[in-house]
C-alpha cells in the first residue's frame, strides 16, 4: 500500500513516496544484440514506468577490482553504466522479475525516496 502525496502548507510542492531502482552494469554487458543498459530502459518504457536515465561513469571497478577508466592513456571499452528508474514501490516491484530475466551481469539496489513536485507552477509536457 503506498502513502498518498503530502502537500506542504508552507511550500508550493507535494512530496510523493517513491522507489529508486539503481542498476550497475558494464558498457559491454549485452542481452542478445542490445547493450544491457539499453534493454533495461526499453523494458521499463514498455512497462510504462515513470522514467529511466542512463549515466556513463568515467571511472569505476566491480567485483573483479579491475579498474575501468576513460583516461586517454588507459582506454577502456567497458566503462561503468548506471541505469536509474524511479516510480511507485509497486511498479518497481513489478519490474524486478523482468529485470531478473534480462540481467546478464551487474547488480541492482533499491532505495526508498521522496519525489518533490511543484504544485503551483504551470507544467509543460515534453513532446
Amino acid at each position: 500500500m503506498s502513502a498518498s502525496p503530502q502537500i506542504s502548507p508552507a511550500a508550493d510542492h507535494e512530496i510523493i513516496p517513491a522507489t529508486l531502482l539503481r542498476i550497475f552494469v558494464g558498457e559491454q554487458d549485452h542481452n542478445q544484440s542490445h547493450p544491457l543498459y539499453e534493454e533495461i530502459v526499453l523494458k521499463a518504457r514498455d512497462m510504462h514506468l515513470a522514467g529511466a536515465t542512463v549515466l556513463r561513469g568515467p571511472l569505476g571497478f566491480g567485483r573483479s577490482h579491475h579498474l575501468h577508466t576513460q583516461k586517454i592513456l588507459r582506454l577502456s571499452d567497458d566503462l561503468p553504466m548506471v541505469v536509474e528508474i524511479v516510480d511507485t514501490p509497486e511498479k518497481i516491484e513489478g519490474f524486478l522479475p523482468v529485470l531478473d530475466e534480462i540481467m546478464t551481469g551487474g547488480i541492482a539496489t533499491l532505495e526508498q525516496i521522496s519525489i518533490v513536485r511543484p504544485t503551483n507552477k504551470q507544467r509543460t509536457v515534453a513532446a
